[in-house]
């Protein structure tokens, strides 16, 4: 029991823990935590999206329309006219002289990055052309938020969501082997999801049917059908409100048990929505989805709490998918596909045959390498080898990491990285002992010595692929990830597991036959 240490133990353990926690990816079991594989090894889907920057200032622009109506209601300031220009430019006229000062002050502290313009009372507001191109950038950023937790709230394992470029984003979602699959995650990905809260112009909405869009945007009004029939609504161009004000979306059913939307609206969204009810008793609000009108019901009360329903003969799964848009948020620009790839399973299955073959003939070759060469000090090498692999794949499990193709490759180079600490080490108790030191004294001397120059190597090593995970994408990241690992563990069963295995064996290492311990003659070995 003497002969046992910390290190050895240590070294078990790890073994222990790294058998134990592969054996679910290893076995592809129903139970236990697996490693995912990403869209290279399983196929999937691989699309190229663009995005309509433009659209997401003409967003912005109608959501300030909106905010400049609440403001002036709220602070009773009387205007007219109030609407949008050309998609870019918000015009209204303050009817009482005395509101100037007042309404200058609110719009500067309620809407930054704007101009005024005046001309007597009357007003033109726009964006500046600083705020115009960080609205454009954050549509980009936030719609690469908002597709990663749309795919994420759906259930998908590690989908990649990443910037490409100035104005792209890539999308890749492993695990998708079906058309009807692939359909539903396009129509979740692209749809804009934008609520809109809209008043009915009821002075002229019977006569919608014989009225076109420019006699419309004269009456500062909009025409938008109706999602299920042919019937058409003239609503007023300012919404009441928008989908930034929404806080939950969930799925519920109606009276009729038919599925509806039910959401919630923040502070400010369910203040604005009561005070729109009060005003509006007898009157209709259409709730509207990407410009398309879900229902229009008549105000009975005023409405309170923020609460709200979209009804529109959903199906289960359909209802289910725009809750799950809505709860995401609203794309600020809708994108669009500019390239698509799917990635079948056969492929997959054929790379990870390949990548397996690669692996498996790799590790062989260097296990049969360093018995040869090395002796029974190779043997101890390759049980640290063997460890090392069983480690990276229980972290990469219970981790839930993604392997992808490049990940394999990454855990082929380990398998030699992790060897070589191995080789420095017992290149130097070979040569320490070719000094004539003793057996117990060259192992000690020899890990001192090549400790240094493993730490160097390996932290160099490192440090590289923290920066390559951090700034990599797809699958730069899996090959990242699993070189981390791999030299991590690598430390451990290379370095200490070795060194345990000698401290435990040293009784048995006979110095007469340092030919089949180290792969040398005895020399001159005290």
């Amino acid at each position: 029991m003497k002969s046992l240490n910390f290190r050895i133990i240590l070294f078990a353990f790890a073994l222990i823990f790294g058998v134990v926690f592969s054996i679910p990816s290893l076995t592809q079991s129903e139970s236990g935590k697996k490693i995912t594989l990403g869209l290279d090894l399983q196929g999937g889907l691989h699309m190229l999206l663009g995005i309509k920057s433009d659209i997401a200032i003409e967003s912005r622009i109608k959501s300030m329309a909106a905010t400049i109506k609440y403001v002036f209601d709220d602070e009773e300031i009387i205007f007219d006219d109030l609407g949008v220009v050309d998609k870019k430019e918000i015009v209204f006229e303050l009817l009482d002289k005395d509101d100037v000062p007042k309404a200058k002050a609110l719009l500067k502290k309620e809407l930054k990055g704007t101009v005024l313009s005046e001309n007597g009372l009357k007003f033109s507001l726009k964006m500046t052309e600083e705020e115009v191109a960080r609205t454009k950038a954050d549509a980009i950023s936030q719609a690469v938020d908002t597709i990663r937790n749309r795919l994420n709230e759906f259930g998908l394992a590690e989908p990649t969501v990443a910037k490409q470029g100035e104005d792209k984003i890539l999308v890749e979602v492993p695990g998708i082997k079906t058309q009807a699959d692939e359909q539903r995650i396009r129509e979740l990905i692209a749809r804009a999801a934008h609520l809109q809260l809209m008043a009915v112009d009821e002075d002229r909405q019977a006569r919608v049917m014989t009225m076109n869009d420019n006699e419309a945007r004269s009456f500062g009004d909009v025409i938008l059908p109706d999602v299920n029939t042919n019937e058409r609504y003239l609503l007023k161009q300012i919404p009441v409100l928008d989908g930034s004000m929404l806080t939950d979306a969930k799925v519920g059913f109606d009276k009729n048990n038919q599925p509806v939307i039910n959401f919630s609206l923040n502070g400010q969204g369910a203040k604005i929505f009561g005070d729109f009810t009060a005003k509006s008793v007898g009157k209709r609000m259409a709730v509207v989805l990407d410009n398309k009108v879900y229902s229009a019901p008549n105000i009975r009360e005023r409405i309170g709490g923020g609460h709200v329903q979209i009804s529109g003969n959903f199906k289960i799964e359909e209802a289910a998918d725009l809750a799950i848009a809505l709860r995401s948020g609203a794309l600020l620009a809708p994108v669009y596909v500019m390239e698509k790839r799917s990635v079948g399973p056969s492929l997959g299955a054929d790379s990870i045959k390949s990548s397996s073959m690669a692996l498996i003939l790799g590790f062989v070759i260097v296990v049969l390498f360093m018995i040869v060469y090395y002796g029974a000090a190779g043997m101890i090498a390759d049980v640290a080898l063997i460890g090392n692999l069983f480690l990276i794949l229980a972290i990469m499990s219970l981790f839930g990491a993604t392997l992808t193709l490049p990940g394999m490759a990454g855990i082929v180079l380990t398998v030699g990285m992790a060897v070589d600490a191995n080789v420095i080490i017992t290149e130097r108790i070979r040569e320490l002992l070719h000094e004539g030191k003793s057996v117990p004294k060259a192992i000690e001397d020899g890990y001192d010595n090549a400790f240094t120059a493993i730490l160097d190597a390996n932290v160099t090593t490192l440090i590289a692929a923290v920066v390559l995970y951090v700034y990599g994408t797809g699958a730069i990241k899996g090959f990242a990830l699993t070189m981390s690992i791999g030299i991590l563990a690598s430390m451990l069963t290379a370095i200490v597991g070795t060194h345990g295995m000698y401290q435990w064996l040293m009784p048995k290492i006979d110095k007469n036959k340092l030919g089949f311990w180290f792969g040398i003659k005895a020399g001159g070995a005290k």
